[in-house]
């Protein structure tokens, strides 16, 4: 340390607390990003599991889990929701969701058919008739997609036909409209070949990815490096100038 001036208490305090809070910060980041690696593996695992009985599953939600769920019951076939948030087809087109009535329960169930690609104008697909007879669906139990920036209030209650149009998917709003309970997830259905709805189960962490988490926690981390680089740059001892002999 003989290169370096006797730095004050104050600035080793406050280098040593910056030092801490931008590791602790780099770790928080990678432990969270470490969680929702596990969630992706969680759910890619989900869709192949074998099928739990619902009623079994509403009765103990799990928490950070989307089970493959089989359930009994019959659609209210004329009263489908379309969700305008295009994800999988550059001509745009609808995530499309149709209520479900459980068999010997009270609260309806809202469905996620899949998505229905456009035809490259404003009008909405042609939408397949729904059966009424009684049907078994199977597919994961998830969280609805996000409300994002809700824009515009309820559109929902500014139509009076079916199928209505949003472009945000909010529960609170869909029971309402329905003048029903609604279960607080939404049944994504298994993928069907002969179905002509696209159904991709995919878990969207597209605004905070695992890799975003790691990519902030090396920031952290190098705020922490460049605290101590400039520490010691501050605290150097400038070298003394020589004095030259005159000729």
């Amino acid at each position: 340390m003989s290169g370096m001036r006797r730095p004050a208490w104050w600035s080793v305090l406050l280098t040593l607390a910056g030092v801490l809070v931008f590791v602790r910060l780099g770790i928080w980041q990678l432990h969270r990003a470490d969680d929702k690696d596990e969630l992706l593996r969680r759910y890619a695992a989900a869709a192949s599991a074998p099928p739990r009985d619902f009623a079994a599953v509403t009765a103990n939600p799990p928490e950070d889990v989307y089970p493959r769920v089989r359930v009994q019951g019959r659609y209210l076939a004329d009263r489908l929701y379309l969700l305008d948030n295009p994800k999988h087809d550059a001509l745009g087109g609808v995530e499309v969701y149709a209520p479900f009535q459980p068999i010997h329960q009270n609260k309806w169930l809202l469905v996620d058919l899949g998505f229905l690609p456009g035809n490259g104008t404003d009008q909405a697909p042609q939408l397949p008739p729904l059966p009424t007879d009684g049907q078994t669906l199977q597919g994961l139990y998830e969280p609805a997609p996000g409300t994002g920036l809700e824009m515009g209030g309820n559109a929902l209650a500014r139509q009076s036909q079916w199928p209505k149009t949003t472009i945000y998917l909010d529960l609170g709003q869909v029971a309402a409209d329905l003048h029903a309970t609604l279960y607080p997830r939404v049944l994504s259905l298994d993928a069907d070949p002969a179905a002509i709805y696209v159904r991709v189960h995919t878990l969207d962490l597209s605004s905070m990815p695992p890799a975003r988490h790691r990519a902030y926690a090396f920031q952290w981390f190098a705020f922490a490096v460049a605290a101590v680089v400039m520490f010691v740059v501050l605290h150097r001892k400038k070298p003394r100038a020589k004095n030259q002999s005159q000729p």
